[in-house]
């Protein structure tokens, strides 16, 4: 099976399409699924074949004996991003949001200030809120389409408040791969501050050719207050397992969140830890590699279709498979834009005003589905908007 090849997912519990008409009254009988962030592909066969494994056991118990999903991660880590783990650092949660909302708990008390760098993914707000903490908003500028940290601005809104910072790397929306020099300003503004530094790189295997993602924790001076969230989740597209790590270097900050897991009850999904084992193998990398290519290809065509729109603009993408398109220059509101989106191109996209302080006119489209859907995409988006041609 190929990345072209079209799956039907209607009527199989799946949040994508499913959910889709309730949600954004877009049918998936003649609708696109462009919101959520899971792929449409299924995963390499090494995954597929993991479970077809456990299958045939027959016995679902609980996961013992981690020695071999321990080394996967280390060594997947070491040759894809040249970072070396020490297999002791790592904790096992169930995903990452799951894991960011262990981290508010272990190292913040409520009505502490979380920062957040606005537009971002919006879970990371919805935990902070329900976990009593105050989300403290530092929204990036765009400079030429692309996000940019302005630290200056940043520094002037800290009350004293604030205990942790949670950075999105690669950034999710906006699809930005930070340069070793942002990321150094972002661990010197965590030690003006003295904040806690999360940083969920759970996109970091999926970046455009021509692009590099430098891992926070290869920099220096950061391992006193840094917290690594990564995940075999979104690069194989298997979310539906639950299955994240955190990784923490420093031996007081990772007691303090053993605490925390302990406390919880947290243990970890037996399936999960298989098809994570399967995916960071070399035949994962090979299927990565080739899915790389192939979102490349789908970037490019859905960026030229987009900013063939008069009004429409596509940030450049730089990694994910989240495409965040500004609405903007259309001069339209943004409930005239999403109509014509949903009603009109019947097409489910993530609104951006859910990102946080920036995202209001924009809308981010998941084009990691079959190349075909993503030029009746285009396609519709055009005709949508034709007045404006």
């Amino acid at each position: 099976m190929t990345f072209d090849t079209i799956i039907n997912r209607v009527g199989t519990h799946s949040a994508k399409w499913d959910a889709m008409e309730p949600l954004f009254g877009v049918s998936p009988e003649d609708g696109l699924a462009m919101w959520v962030a899971d792929m449409d592909f299924q995963p390499p066969a090494c995954v597929q074949q993991a479970l077809e494994k456990m299958l045939a056991h027959g016995v679902y118990g609980y996961f013992g004996d981690d020695a071999a999903y321990l080394a996967a991660i280390c060594g997947w880590m070491q040759t894809r991003h040249g970072w070396r783990v020490d297999p002791k650092s790592i904790f096992t949660t169930h995903g990452l949001v799951n894991g960011t909302s262990l981290c508010i708990d272990a190292f913040t008390q409520p009505g502490d200030g979380i920062v957040l760098t606005t537009p971002v993914y919006h879970a990371f707000a919805r935990v902070i809120k329900a976990a009593g903490r105050v989300v403290v908003e530092c929204p990036l500028t765009v400079v030429d389409g692309l996000q940019q940290m302005d630290f200056a601005a940043w520094d002037a809104k800290m009350t004293g408040a604030e205990t942790m910072f949670i950075l999105c790397s690669p950034h999710n929306p906006g699809g930005r791969v930070w340069s070793p020099a942002e990321l150094q300003g972002v661990i010197d503004f965590c030690k003006r501050h003295d904040l806690i530094l999360i940083s969920d790189e759970i996109h970091h295997d999926l970046v455009m050719p021509g692009h590099k993602h430098t891992v926070m924790a290869t920099l220096e001076g950061v391992q006193d207050r840094l917290v690594m969230m990564t995940a075999t989740t979104k690069t194989f597209n298997i979310a539906g397992a639950h299955v994240g790590n955190v990784i923490i270097a420093d031996p007081e900050l990772r007691r303090r969140f053993a605490d925390t897991m302990m406390k919880m009850g947290i243990s970890p999904n037996s399936f999960g830890m298989h098809m994570a084992t399967a995916a960071y193998s070399p035949e994962g990398a090979v299927w990565v590699n080739e899915l790389t290519a192939y979102l490349d290809r789908n970037r490019r065509t859905f960026d030229a279709g987009i900013n063939a729109i008069p009004g429409l603009k596509s940030a450049p993408l730089q990694a994910t498979y989240l495409s965040w398109v500004d609405f903007s220059g259309t001069g339209m509101a943004p409930a005239e834009f999403i109509a014509r989106v949903e009603k009109g191109a019947r097409i489910a996209a993530n609104h951006g005003a859910a990102f946080g302080k920036g995202g209001e006119s924009f809308l981010r489209f998941n084009i990691a589905m079959p190349h075909a859907r993503v030029e009746e995409a285009v396609l519709r988006l055009t005709e949508a908007f034709a007045d404006l041609q």
